[in-house]
C-alpha cells in the first residue's frame, strides 16, 4: 500500500515549502488549498496522514480535521498554524482529535519525524484491527466446532505435552480434520 500524506493550506507558498521539505521522504504527498478540496481529494483514497493549517478561508483546519475524523477515523490528523492560540488548539484537539500540533514556522526535521511516526501509528493500528478481526473470526469458528462436536475444545495434554482428546476416537478426529480442511465456516 502506498503511504499517502495530504497537506492542506490556502497559501500556495506554504504548500510549496512543505512539499519541498518532504521531497526525499518515502511517502507520496498530495496537496489541497481548502478544506472542501481536501475532502474531495480524499474520496476513494487511503490518506494515512493529513496536515492542515488552522486559519483558512472557508473551512477552518479544526473543522476539516473533525470532518476527516468522522469520514476516515483511521487517518492521523496534524494541525499546523501560524496563530497558535489556546482556542485553536483546544478546538482542534476536541473536534478533530489531532495527533500533533505544529506552529509556523515549523522545523522541517521535526515535521518529517512526526509524519513518519504518524504513518507508523496508522500502520500499527491497521495491523491491530486486522489481527483483532482474525481472532474474532477464529473464536467464531471454535464456537461452531464446539456446537457441532461438543467437547472438542476441551483438550488435555499428556506427560509428554501431546494433546489428548479422550472423548473423540481417532476415526472421529480424522473425520473432523478432513471436514475442517474442506469446509469454510
Amino acid at each position: 500500500m502506498n503511504d499517502l500524506v495530504m497537506l492542506v493550506d490556502d497559501e500556495a507558498n506554504v504548500l510549496s515549502a512543505l512539499t519541498r521539505a518532504l521531497i526525499d521522504e518515502p511517502f507520496e504527498v498530495i496537496t489541497a488549498t481548502s478544506g472542501q478540496e481536501a475532502l474531495e481529494l480524499m474520496e476513494g483514497k487511503t490518506v494515512k496522514v493529513i496536515v492542515s493549517d488552522e486559519r483558512m478561508v472557508g473551512m477552518q483546519g479544526s473543522e476539516l480535521l473533525a470532518e476527516v475524523k468522522r469520514r476516515s477515523p483511521q487517518t492521523v490528523r496534524i494541525l499546523l498554524t501560524g496563530h497558535a492560540t489556546l482556542d485553536a488548539a483546544m478546538r482542534a484537539v476536541n473536534m478533530g482529535e489531532i495527533y500533533r500540533f505544529f506552529s509556523k514556522p515549523w522545523d522541517d526535521t521535526q515535521l518529517r519525524f512526526a509524519l513518519l511516526s504518524a504513518i507508523e501509528k496508522y500502520d500499527l493500528e491497521a495491523e491491530n484491527s486486522r489481527l483483532l478481526a482474525t481472532v474474532k473470526n477464529q473464536a467464531l469458528e471454535i464456537r461452531v466446532l464446539e456446537k457441532r462436536y461438543p467437547g472438542i475444545t476441551r483438550v488435555q495434554r499428556n506427560a509428554k505435552g501431546t494433546f489428548v482428546l479422550p472423548d473423540i476416537s481417532d476415526d472421529e478426529l480424522a473425520k473432523i480434520i478432513e471436514e475442517c480442511e474442506t469446509e469454510k465456516f
